[in-house]
């Protein structure tokens, strides 16, 4: 078993972040940590701005980890329209996997997983 870091984003988000349509997700606070994480779709959503977004609510993963992600850099400015601030976490080189269930957290929180599955 691995030990991974892990940020819980709701969905749609969650899903256009590993898509690459989101390539900054907004925080109201920072971390030192830079690499890999992992993205946990939370159980919660807001099914009106997943449609807005042209997604149904029902193609999305909800309460499982989706994909991964390296943690490049935080920024106080950004040229992304998704960007809201404070802080932004730039997120590159998402990468989609094989949903695994389990409860996300607050913050950036650690779990220890097998080996991960990537999907094409």
């Amino acid at each position: 078993m691995k030990s991974y870091r892990v940020l819980t984003v709701r969905q749609p988000w969650a899903h256009m972040i590993i898509e690459g349509t989101k390539p900054v997700e907004n925080r109201s606070w920072s971390t030192s940590y830079r690499g890999l994480i992992l993205i946990h779709a939370a159980q919660a959503r807001d099914e009106d701005l997943i449609c807005q977004h042209g997604l149904e609510p029902g193609w999305l993963d909800y309460g499982a980890i989706i994909g991964s992600v390296e943690l490049a850099d935080i920024v106080d400015e950004h040229p992304s329209p998704y960007f809201t601030g404070p802080c932004g976490w730039v997120l590159k080189k998402p990468r989609r996997l094989h949903p695994v269930p389990i409860q996300g957290k607050l913050s950036l929180w650690e779990t220890k997983l097998p080996a991960l599955r990537h999907r094409r």
